[in-house]
């Protein structure tokens, strides 16, 4: 089930709130604060807590528990990141790189391609394992995607085994192109509670996490509910439009349980608060509420692009990144706590030397921080 919806359409517009012009979302950030490692050990990353909406304080990530109440829910994306970077040749000897996007069917995946141009329908790309006992795999351009500019890619896997059963034998890790100097190993890129197959990018809020921490938390009272959203080009795609309202986000898959619906519902009957980890976190949750008209149990795609006016349906407060200017994470944000009190934030956070994106510090807005459209 695929679900197109405008999730802001219910906002008031009132000038002096809102701004949706692409530029008012912008800021310069130094290239050497731009993290190419993870912190080490994870939990010792920098904490901006965000505590009320004019204070704000500089801590560490490990000390996250005295920051949260006893019978508050933190909601984490488990997706896992699959090796989606492949290297391969067309049958001309031709080199093509291929970055895995989503399955679309069994075996046949969409991707990003390069060179795009030496790839039209029909085209073959072998792509060779790391072992010289391994098959080669074959993959052939079914279809060209107008929407991404990839192709739809069949892959002949062999003994009728999928694609994600073998592809730690033939792919990369596909780290964020602002990482060009990285000595994290694969494990690093992934979070401690990762468990669900299928995103090509790492929800990167729960970087921070360590077993000891989770246990740390659970001896506090605080309590923990997963969902799956697998992270894919519709985070990351840059919004290029000057009147935000008009971008469109591409579909990512999310799964909502009973489970967890069941556990929101028990947190907020006896005074809990929902705090989500991570953006990616954020949108499951409110694409399920969206998309059933209140939070219901959910599977399928989310379009969900959230941005200031949002109405908040479930989310109460957030762990998230310091993430990347004009990005639709960025907004995603400021719909919580408004964009100039977010960008005096990053400002903070740049004189004050934080590491920013996927393997940088993080930031904790707590409920008590969120603004309230007018």
């Amino acid at each position: 089930m695929s679900q197109d919806f405008h999730p802001n359409s219910d906002r008031k517009t009132s000038p002096n709130f809102l701004d949706f012009s692409l530029a008012s979302y912008d800021y310069e950030l130094p290239l050497e604060q731009i993290a190419q490692n993870p912190a080490s050990p994870r939990d010792s990353a920098k904490l901006l807590l965000v505590d009320s909406p004019d204070t704000y304080k500089h801590c560490i990530f490990r000390d996250l528990p005295s920051f949260l109440q006893p019978g508050d829910l933190l909601v984490m994306n488990d997706t896992r990141v699959i090796p989606a970077r492949l290297y391969g040749r067309k049958i001309s000897g031709a080199a093509i790189e291929v970055l895995l996007l989503e399955e679309k069917e069994f075996n046949t995946w969409l991707a990003l391609v390069k060179p795009g141009k030496r790839l039209q329908i029909g085209a073959k790309i072998v792509f060779e394992g790391r072992s010289e006992k391994q098959c080669a795999l074959i993959a052939t351009v079914i279809e060209i995607d107008e929407s991404t500019g990839g192709r739809l890619l069949k892959f002949d896997v062999p003994d009728g085994l999928s694609l994600l059963q073998v592809i730690d034998s033939f792919g990369e890790m596909p780290l964020p192109p602002y990482i060009t100097n990285s000595e994290a190993d694969d494990d690093e890129y992934q979070t401690v509670y990762a468990q669900n197959l299928g995103a090509i990018a790492s929800p990167t809020a729960g970087l921070h996490f360590t077993p000891e921490l989770l246990q740390k938390l659970a001896d506090s009272g605080i309590n923990s509910a997963f969902v799956t959203l697998h992270v894919g080009v519709g985070t990351f795609r840059p919004v290029e439009v000057e009147d935000v309202t008009t971008h469109q986000m591409h579909g990512e898959w999310i799964d909502v349980s009973q489970a967890t619906v069941e556990q929101i519902r028990a947190t907020k009957a006896k005074g809990g608060r929902i705090i989500a980890v991570g953006t990616t976190a954020v949108r499951a949750l409110e694409g399920a509420a969206v998309a059933s008209g209140q939070l219901e149990p959910f599977c399928g795609k989310t379009h969900m692009f959230i941005y200031p006016g949002y109405q908040w349906r479930v989310v109460e407060g957030l762990i998230t990144n310091f993430h990347l200017p004009r990005s639709s994470l960025l907004m995603l944000v400021s719909a919580l706590i408004g964009r100039k009190r977010l960008l005096d934030l990053y400002s903070e956070a740049i004189a004050s030397k934080y590491h920013f994106y996927s393997f940088g510090d993080g930031m904790l807005i707590l409920p008590e921080a969120r603004i309230t459209p007018p």
